[in-house]
């Protein structure tokens, strides 16, 4: 399905593409515009650049923001999915086409509503693909307690199926070749989840699995949106479902690869040059909040639970719900087993999909303010430790779903 464009400047062909996804961000979208611009003029003066904006026929006028902001000589190209038409996925499919029609090189995807985008940005993340690496993730300074559904879920369920220590699958900005963004444009594993908000954990899981180089770049400054920093006791959002769920449906397509994989491997970065470092913003945690999502859905789904979860776990999730906020804890290996059950559960179809991330909701609550608690005195740094053991747990507990997933 050829989109549809404004191409002012009649571009045909580019070495690099910024591409910008995005659905009513006119109030943002002149901020990351103009500093990939000048990342692009200052970094790589020598090649031929343009700017896409990848959008979902916003209403608010996104595309005029984006065609106005500041250029530096970079010229600009707007594309639209159809009416009706959403998702993140959708607004990339596009840009891969888009990639793929202007033979680029390389290409780099930076969301719209960040405010946080420096020039740099575009240098580490585009830098790797002209070093021969066909996908590079973004490595962000983050507060501890940012980034959930990454630390308790995405990265070390992945880094333990699939071997690779990519820190954030679903960190949303990222860069890839033109070779990777044809692999991309013809996968046969593109669904509605993905075309929507299931695409970064899409791209990262693709992109371990094809054999070809990846890496990580160091972005040094925190992840900030033109929105206040996520409480994560409030509603995990939509972003949550789609995640899992491509999650495990990757997990059925890669079975081949990740039903052999023990350890992980650690995954090069780049970009630890980088001088513009500052810390995140505090973030506070509502943890009573936390607790009575975990207990109201404990309550809600205990006989759910049972035709979940192995014997063993069970008694250790009802062992859990009955602890007090403050000393309330999930041991590491009980919640590796639970979001492995989770996945069994998916593969065998035994209650539907959207019923399975209900009643795993509450679980993931009770996941995160287990980490709050026992990081609560640590530092950044120790808290990231405190993640990297939990990652190793997962690794060691794995031979309860390679043999449970067989049976």
């Amino acid at each position: 399905m050829k989109f549809q464009e404004d191409n002012p400047g009649g571009i045909t062909r580019a070495d690099i593409v910024v591409g910008i996804p995005s659905y009513n961000e006119a109030a943002g979208i002149a901020g990351p515009a103009e500093q990939a611009a000048i990342g692009l003029k200052e970094y790589f003066p020598d090649m031929t650049c343009v700017l896409v904006n990848c959008d979902n026929t916003s209403s608010d006028g996104t595309s005029r923001a984006f065609m106005d902001a500041p250029s530096h000589g970079i010229p600009k190209i707007a594309i639209y999915t159809p009416r009706g038409i959403r998702g993140k996925g959708n607004n990339l499919k596009n840009l891969f086409r888009k990639v793929l029609e202007l033979d680029a090189k390389a290409a780099v995807v930076i969301e719209g509503n960040l405010k946080s985008v420096t020039p740099m940005w575009i240098k580490n993340l585009a830098g790797p693909i002209f070093k021969d690496f066909a996908f590079v993730s973004p490595l962000y300074v983050r507060h501890k307690y940012d980034g959930t559904i990454t630390n308790n879920i995405a990265y070390p369920l992945t880094r333990c199926l699939y071997g690779r220590r990519v820190r954030q699958p679903i960190g949303g900005d990222c860069a890839f070749s033109g070779t990777m963004a044809g692999v991309f444009l013809k996968s046969p594993l593109w669904d509605e989840d993905v075309g929507q908000f299931g695409i970064d954990i899409w791209m990262s899981t693709v992109a371990v699995n094809e054999g070809l180089p990846i890496c990580q770049a160091f972005l040094g400054r925190p992840k900030l949106s033109t929105t206040k920093p996520r409480d994560p006791a409030l509603d995990v959002g939509t972003m949550f479902r789609y995640m899992v769920i491509t999650l495990f449906n990757l997990m059925e397509a890669f079975e081949h690869k990740w039903i052999t994989t023990k350890w992980s491997k650690p995954t090069a970065i780049f970009g630890f040059d980088t001088t513009d470092v500052e810390q995140p913003p505090d973030l506070r945690v509502t943890r009573d909040r936390l607790y009575m999502k975990f207990r109201e859905g404990f309550n809600a789904y205990w006989d759910l639970y049972r035709t979940l979860f192995s014997s063993e776990n069970l008694q250790k999730v009802r062992e859990i719900a009955s602890l007090d906020m403050d000393h309330f804890e999930m041991p590491v290996p009980v919640w590796a087993r639970i979001l492995f059950d989770c996945a069994l559960c998916y593969h065998r179809k035994l209650i539907d999909r959207t019923r399975l991330i209900e009643v795993l909701v509450p679980l993931f609550y009770g996941m995160t303010l287990s980490f709050v608690n026992k990081t609560e005195g640590m530092s950044s740094q120790q808290a990231e430790e405190f993640l990297e053991d939990m990652c190793l747990v997962f690794e060691q507990s794995k031979p309860y779903l390679t043999y449970r997933w067989s049976q």
